[in-house]
């Protein structure tokens, strides 16, 4: 059973989470020659403060 993680911060929508989880599995579906119902993709959604990028927080970008 593939599995992919996805770190990003809490800011996304739930539609946008929907389309990720969608390309995602069509693209492991494809290369991997599996049934999408094996692929399990999990989202980890950081809150903007408990994440940064060059030393700055994305709650403060």
């Amino acid at each position: 059973m593939p599995e992919v993680y996805i770190h990003a911060a809490k800011e996304r929508t739930l539609d946008q989470k929907r389309a990720l989880v969608k390309d995602v599995t069509d693209a492991i579906v494809k290369h991997f020659d599996v049934k999408p119902e094996a692929v399990l993709v999990r989202i980890y959604a950081d809150d903007p403060e408990s994440k940064a990028k060059g030393g700055v927080l994305f709650s403060d970008r």
